[in-house]
């Protein structure tokens, strides 16, 4: 057990127990009154939030999900900012934003389910790539509004920070990266199924 004594792990450990907190799911409870894993695409994040708790407080809707996003990108940029004032390497900083994802993706209090990854993912990577996420961010923005389909906005922009990574930071490693793209890519399967049939919904 001299292991958990070690920074790295407690660091490590700590981002996945962090980034497994589904905010959505417990700020939708407290406030509304309902269990999004319930309804919509059952995922925990805001725009399940969104979606679930629009059907009967569109107005309060808003502002669940809109808190929801934020704390969800906030909780692994919240350890990454810790680590990297101590004076943690950057591997283990690229390892933390990992389990942060992969803690929001399969939760530790939701018997390992939960949510999309792409605030997580999101606040990792501004942390770790601000240009490039800068970048994807208004692929986003320009997707969302003329498809108006939130999983594949959040698809279109995911690529667009990947390969931006690859141009503009060609000398890293970029594995962690490839691998939270893989697990936002498949926690999204059932969407890409629902877009390929025609029967993804789009955000109203």
């Amino acid at each position: 057990m001299e292991f958990l004594f070690n920074t790295n792990v407690q660091f490590f450990i700590l981002a996945y127990l962090i980034g497994g907190i589904p905010f959505g799911l417990l700020l939708a409870k407290q406030f509304a009154g309902v269990n999004i894993k319930d309804g919509g695409s059952k995922s925990i994040g805001a725009t399940n939030v969104l979606r679930v708790v629009k059907e009967t407080n569109p107005v309060l809707a808003k502002k669940l999900g809109a808190v929801t996003l934020a704390l969800d990108a906030f909780k692994g940029m919240f350890i990454l900012i810790i680590a990297y004032f101590i004076g943690l390497s950057e591997a283990t900083l690229w390892g933390i934003a990992v389990l942060a994802v992969v803690g929001h993706c399969f939760s530790p209090y939701l018997n390992f389910e939960g949510g999309k990854g792409v605030a997580t993912g999101m606040g990792v990577m501004i942390f770790m790539l601000p240009i490039e996420t800068i970048i994807a961010l208004v692929v986003w923005a320009v997707s969302a509004k003329f498809i108006r389909i939130s999983s594949l906005s959040s698809l279109i922009a995911l690529t667009a920070l990947v390969i931006a990574s690859f141009i503009l930071k060609p000398e890293i490693a970029h594995a962690p990266i490839i691998m939270i793209a893989f697990i936002l890519f498949y926690k999204h399967i059932p969407n890409i199924i629902r877009l390929f049939s025609g029967e993804e919904k789009r955000v109203t």
